[in-house]
């Protein structure tokens, strides 16, 4: 049987994070694609890409500091697009790599879910057998965004649907508003629906 692939997104500070966390254990397979995004900063190919765009202050020391890029993606559309464009491409080629992996798996996980802040927005729940939009209430979202000092938190919203676009697209919405043993029942009744 076929291992449904499941799209998880939500807001800056909604708890993907910890929904992808809470799915593994319960017996998910789990990929994120901004651990994709960080591990292709480290190859040669994209690394000597922004290098050649935007110069060696992105990569002091040689390695591509995130940081930087954002500063630059965030406030100027021509750029993040440049980017998206040189990005998207082989995350996709390594989240097929994933899936097939997955498939093989013996005996196979419950789903595989990815984590895409950006799923609608890129086009990826396409390829999704179901979407799950993890939300959470206006100030535990400030709260926990404010904690982590996010840089460009604005900017970064405003390149995103909004939680509530991202709910109204998704097959299933949780709540994050409680516990992480609630938001793993929660989430343990999404993997229920789907049969899993």
């Amino acid at each position: 049987m076929d291992v449904p692939l499941i799209g998880l997104t939500g807001g800056m500070g909604a708890g993907k994070s910890t929904a992808l966390a809470a799915l593994e254990r319960l017996g998910a397979a789990v990929c994120s694609s901004d651990a994709i995004v960080h591990e292709l900063y480290e190859t040669a190919e994209v690394r000597e890409a922004v290098l050649k765009r935007w110069g060696a202050d992105v990569a002091p020391l040689g390695i591509v500091e995130r940081a930087r890029i954002a500063g630059i993606v965030f406030s100027s559309e021509a750029e993040r697009e440049w980017l998206e464009n040189l990005l998207w491409p082989l995350v996709s080629k390594r989240v097929q790599e994933w899936m097939r992996r997955v498939q093989r798996l013996d005996p196979p996980p419950r789903a595989a879910v990815l984590e895409v802040p950006l799923l609608f927005e890129a086009g990826f729940e396409k390829r999704c057998d179901a979407t799950v939009a993890v939300v959470a209430d206006p100030e535990t979202i400030a709260e926990r965004t404010q904690r982590r000092a996010h840089l460009g938190v604005a900017a970064r919203n405003d390149r995103q649907l909004t939680q509530e676009e991202k709910a109204q697209l998704a097959t299933f919405v949780v709540v994050n508003d409680g516990s992480e043993q609630e938001l793993e029942q929660k989430l343990s009744n999404v993997l229920a629906a789907l049969g899993r």
